[in-house]
């Protein structure tokens, strides 16, 4: 059996305190999806922060960084125009345990690159360290965990089972925007909107309006009671 997530690539987060967050490990993965609990939202939206951490520099039509640390910690995410998000998607293949990470400096916010495998070029490469390579070969695509070894492992799967995959990692990843909508609500009142479409337009992923019943409740989610 094949599985795909949208993964955050996270670390320890043993001294931050603007918000709660989770334990974490100095380096690892986070699925995103709509089963995370609010410690975990809340470390995604400070690793999504931190990635976008980027004080303004001359010329670049920025405003100076504010002095109050929580606004000067979201700074970046909230005005810069081009966001990354550091991670990508992860593919198992549960019957080898074969895993195929996103490699350094690949960001999920640059996905649609699996299109181009699927129905452009025919080919993508997703970071280095390892270098992750998907080729598509027919109706099958074929990808290669670390393009640097004569040796890597490799997951092959039919086309027709990518596509669903990939459309069932948009749907996690909807999923895990209306939880962090949720989550900015209660932890962030004061930035809601802000965050909430910053977060979208970081993952790429379209904004939704509230629900009406997400609006009466201030946008607390019934899990979370």
């Amino acid at each position: 059996m094949i599985v795909l997530h949208p993964v955050l690539e996270i670390c320890a987060s043993d001294d931050f305190t603007l918000w709660p967050v989770a334990e974490s490990a100095p380096y690892g993965f986070l699925p995103l999806s709509g089963a995370l609990g609010p410690a975990e939202v809340g470390t995604a939206v400070m690793r999504i922060a931190a990635c976008n951490d980027i004080a303004p520099g001359a010329g670049d039509g920025r405003p100076p960084r504010p002095a109050d640390s929580l606004l000067g910690f979201l700074h970046g995410l909230l005005t810069l125009d081009d966001l990354f998000v550091s991670g990508g998607l992860r593919i198992i293949d549960t019957a080898t345990g074969t895993t195929f990470l996103p490699g350094c400096c690949t960001g999920l916010e640059e996905r649609s690159d699996w299109l181009h495998v699927l129905d452009g070029t025919g080919s993508a490469s997703f970071g280095h360290d390892p270098s992750p390579l998907a080729e598509r070969h027919g109706d099958t695509v074929r990808l290669t965990v670390d393009a640097e070894r004569e040796d890597s492992p490799v997951i092959e799967l039919p086309v027709t089972d990518l596509r669903r995959l990939l459309a069932g990692a948009e749907r996690d990843l909807a999923d895990f925007l209306r939880l962090a909508t949720a989550w900015t609500a209660l932890h962030l009142p004061a930035h809601t909107t802000t965050v909430a479409a910053a977060l979208h337009r970081a993952l790429d992923v379209p904004a939704e309006p509230p629900s009406r019943e997400a609006r009466r409740q201030g946008g607390q989610t019934a899990c979370w009671t």
